[in-house]
């Protein structure tokens, strides 16, 4: 049987532990305390017994009657104690008389037994009472206990929680996020381990934005150096006279300019400063725009067409590199579907490699042909306009994207 998720928390723990030590210590020392009170309460009561006892010897010895509550032989008299008075020697025992806790002492009497009682129902009482009381305040102070505890550990917790929801932030790409505990902003404070945690975190995620504003910076600054040479060598190219190896230099320059240009566009999605352009669309309007755009022998299929908010621009660029991808890497046909918000592309070729439909697509690194560019700029953009887009293997094979649009 699976345990619920809750009790995996740590303050459903830290809340066990503390109840268990509390019971313990509290069970205890009721224990040494009950202990204590009874046996001084069963010491005065003996004395008591014995005191009296005395007495009742005395006046037996001296011919007198017997005093009230002074028996030889009494029927009530615990066999025990009969025994031990019979065998010339005196004694107590705590027993019942009358449906009466009595506390009874006896000795001997010309091989009797002379016995008296001594009422211990007081006694009985105040070893009641302390034992309620002690269950009472136990029971207080695990309370008490608990909800300082369960404060102290809900401080702890939520800072656990707040530092866990900046590191989700980090990984979803938010550079910006940082916990900014107030213990780290002054080093003479002393910094318990959250505030530890929390300033190792705030210094990973600085140093790692730091690398990749410089990588990024790196690549458009690159990319952008390379636009004006492209444009002069294509302009170049189309200068020469017409041939073979002609034809080969303009493929060249143009793939060249393809990539200066999705370097670009990478560059921009990964600085986070991309503007939506949000209207409303009909997506089986939009994709078959896309599809005659694209050139390619798509198989568009609607089964249930979809209003969506989104950017047009941005859509159709997603769409246009899968379809374009397929075409690439997979093998015809190409079936573009569409079912409500949720648009899917598939091929029938190998598939997509396990890579991919694990991370994700990765820059300069392809199944195939090409540069690994078009499907993380389709990411990319994906993302600005607040979509999911996943790669998975297609039934009976070849790949199969999944674009998931907000709903409108």
């Amino acid at each position: 049987m699976r345990l619920p998720s809750w009790t995996a928390t740590l303050t459903w723990k830290s809340a066990c532990f503390i109840v268990v030590m509390c019971c313990s210590l509290a069970a205890v020392l009721g224990a040494l305390v009950h202990v204590e009170v009874t046996r001084q309460t069963v010491a005065t009561a003996r004395e008591k017994a014995l005191g009296r006892l005395l007495e009742v010897s005395r006046a037996y010895e001296a011919g007198e009657p017997l005093p009230r509550g002074a028996w030889l032989d009494p029927v009530g008299l615990p066999p025990e104690l009969r025994a031990l008075a019979v065998s010339g020697r005196r004694g107590t025992l705590v027993a019942d008389h009358r449906g009466r806790p009595t506390m009874w002492a006896a000795g001997p009497a010309d091989g009797r037994a002379l016995a008296t009682v001594v009422d211990y129902g007081q006694s009985a009482r105040t070893i009641s009472g302390l034992d309620n009381a002690i269950i009472g305040s136990s029971l207080l102070a695990i309370g008490g206990t608990l909800l300082v505890g369960a404060f102290a550990v809900t401080r702890v917790t939520r800072r656990l929680h707040l530092t866990a929801a900046v590191a989700r932030r980090i990984t979803q790409g938010d550079l910006d996020a940082r916990v900014d505990d107030p213990r780290t902003r002054t080093p003479a404070r002393h910094q318990d381990e959250v505030a530890t945690v929390a300033a190792a975190l705030d210094t990973m995620a600085g140093s790692l934005q730091s690398k990749l504003e410089s990588e990024r910076r790196f690549t458009a600054d690159v990319a952008h150096e390379l636009r004006t040479p492209l444009t002069g060598l294509q302009a170049a190219s189309e200068l020469l006279p017409e041939s073979r190896p002609t034809e080969l230099v303009r493929e060249r320059v143009r793939t060249m300019r393809q990539l200066t240009e999705d370097l670009l566009e990478i560059s921009r999605l990964d600085s986070g400063s991309e503007v939506v352009e949000s209207d409303l669309h009909q997506l089986g309007r939009l994709v078959r725009r896309v599809v005659r755009a694209s050139g390619t022998d798509t198989e568009v299929v609607v089964v249930r067409d979809a209003h969506v908010e989104t950017d047009r621009r941005r859509l159709e660029r997603v769409l246009g590199n899968l379809v374009a991808n397929a075409h690439k890497h997979g093998r015809p046909p190409v079936v573009l579907t569409v079912d409500g918000p949720v648009v899917t592309v598939r091929d029938h070729g190998d598939g997509f490699p396990e890579y991919l439909a694990a991370h994700g697509p990765q820059r300069f690194r392809s199944g195939g042909k090409g540069h690994g560019l078009g499907l993380t700029i389709a990411v990319g953009q994906a993302r600005v306009i607040g979509a999911r887009l996943e790669f998975r293997a297609a039934e009976g094979g070849g790949g199969l994207a999944v674009l998931t649009l907000p709903g409108h």
